[in-house]
């Protein structure tokens, strides 16, 4: 535990202040594997939470693992991930995160994780778009995430974790990290701690409909780049193919996991014709392929969805509880009926720049998880590389930072509560939502950018004020990245420039959310 201690010089202005070695900025996969391995180095660590839900519950899919004494190996799950990347890789990355992955798992299973499996002892494998071999493993069929985020939360729960805090800043003194500017019931504080991890999830409260949770706000993104750290690979946002339809509703809508097309299920118009015949692996293919295929057959056809028969799948009910769940509280039986789908924002495919233990450019700041940009993942996300490279890069971190803190000693950090601008929420996701969705062009994203500068300044007083300030300069770096990117990519699609363009096959970094000046 750490411990409060009287206001010095430099931090007037707060109303609380303590001391850490090390905090971790979120709860899910990456946090709480990070969490754990600062704290089992005997790390002073406060873990900051905002929301109750992390984007690791809702997880359904599983966890890609290459598992000793079987066909797969680390070089084909390479090889695939390097295929989905579409050349924006880093075959190093990849190598060494997928190679550490089956170390990783064991180790959530020592702390209390349970896979299904297909005979005693024997993990059951399913496959995924875009993935040459059976090697997801997953429990309570579709639950996967659920039973990772129990796991962790179990063997976290003597740990020293702050609800509902929300992180305004990174304080530094523009060479190392001194702290966290924070909100909380009692006010503005600071926490004093020479190592912060960055594990904030992802940014799909950009959009109207997401599979996200609530606190995806890119809360991660904007803080890196408050704090002069370049964020990478930003235009990527993956899109789901398979998310559940309603035309009415907003905010997070249920992921249908792409496991279920791993076991036969098939996507189809409305006029019972497929949109991946032209892909060898058709609705197999990767996930920028077939949202890219269902939202040019839904514009050219005018149809509101697609559909996904699952209808041939044997115990359905069993195999996925999640799915079934989230159909029948729609009014669907998915073993009678045709699952409505449209694509939904889902994944950020890049993020703050790190190296593979999940360092940045500015001493004692590390990001892991969603919001980081490792190199693995590219222009695109294989399926379930996720959850994998969340707790082997949270691990790497975790301990990396503890290395750091003992280093660099123990900083005081000064506050220094800034301004920044924000945009009403609801025109912001509309506006995203339009321009700088599944397919892009310059027109709109340059209509984009004219909307995100009518932002006005703010106070980060509350939760929701920090969000929107987030989700403002999160915006402003998408759309920047996403006109620089004039080709079409893994999961960035220009409908002005629909052809891949070799010269282009290189990462961008931003540097700070000013970057409407940008477009001019």
């Amino acid at each position: 535990m750490t411990r409060s201690f009287a206001c010095g010089a430099g931090a007037a202005g707060v109303d609380w202040q303590q001391r850490a070695d090390v905090v971790v900025i979120g709860t899910g996969v990456a946090g709480l594997a990070a969490a754990l391995a600062a704290h089992r180095k005997g790390s002073r660590t406060v873990i900051l939470s905002k929301a109750p839900d992390t984007a690791t519950f809702y997880a359904q899919g599983g966890i890609a693992v290459v598992l000793p004494h079987t066909d797969d190996s680390v070089e084909a799950h390479v090889r695939d991930t390097l295929a989905a990347g579409a050349g924006l890789c880093d075959p190093d990355a990849v190598r060494s995160i997928v190679a550490d992955g089956y170390r990783a798992v064991a180790d959530l299973v020592d702390d209390g994780a349970r896979f299904d499996e297909s005979a005693p002892g024997q993990w059951a494998l399913t496959r995924e778009g875009g993935h040459s071999r059976r090697r997801i493993i997953h429990a309570g069929g579709d639950a996967t995430g659920a039973e990772v985020q129990r796991a962790l939360d179990h063997a976290a729960a003597t740990l020293d974790i702050r609800r509902n805090h929300v992180a305004l800043q990174i304080l530094s003194d523009g060479t190392a990290v001194s702290g966290v500017l924070v909100r909380n019931a009692d006010g503005l504080g600071i926490v004093h701690a020479p190592s912060v991890i960055l594990a904030t999830g992802g940014l799909g409260h950009l959009y109207r409909a997401t599979t996200n949770p609530e606190g995806s706000t890119g809360d991660g993104i904007a803080l890196a780049l408050w704090a002069g750290v370049g964020v990478t690979d930003i235009e990527f946002v993956q899109f789901h193919p398979t998310m559940l339809f309603d035309r009415t509703a907003t905010g997070r809508r249920p992921l249908i996991t792409e496991a279920l097309r791993g076991e036969g299920a098939v996507l189809r118009d409305a006029r019972g014709e497929s949109m991946t015949t032209h892909h060898p692996m058709g609705d197999l293919a990767p996930r920028d392929v077939v949202a890219a295929a269902i939202q040019a057959r839904l514009r050219a056809s005018g149809d509101e969805c697609v559909f996904l028969d699952a209808r041939s799948i044997d115990r359905f009910a069993q195999r996925f509880p999640t799915v079934t769940a989230a159909c029948r509280a729609a009014g669907i039986d998915p073993t009678r009926q045709l699952i409505p789908v449209v694509p939904g924002a889902h994944y950020s495919c890049g993020g703050v720049a790190t190296d593979v233990s999940g360092r940045t450019e500015l001493p004692g700041l590390f990001a892991a998880g969603e919001v980081a940009r490792t190199g693995m993942h590219g222009a695109n996300r294989l399926a379930s590389n996720s959850l994998l490279e969340g707790l082997v890069v949270g691990g790497r971190a975790g301990r990396a930072a503890v290395e750091h803190s003992r280093d660099a000693g123990a900083p005081v950090a000064k506050a220094d509560e800034r301004q920044h601008n924000a945009l009403d929420r609801t025109v912001l996701q509309t506006a995203m939502s339009e321009f700088a969705s599944v397919v892009r062009d310059a027109a709109g994203l340059r209509q984009l950018a004219d909307i995100l500068a009518e932002a006005t300044p703010t106070r980060m007083t509350t939760r929701a004020a920090a969000e929107d300030v987030a989700l403002t300069a999160t915006a402003r770096a998408v759309t920047t990245a996403a006109l620089a990117r004039t080709e079409s990519r893994g999961c960035h699609h220009r409908g002005d420039h629909p052809d891949t363009d070799p010269e282009q096959a290189f990462s961008r970094t931003l540097h700070d959310d000013h970057a409407a000046a940008c477009l001019q």
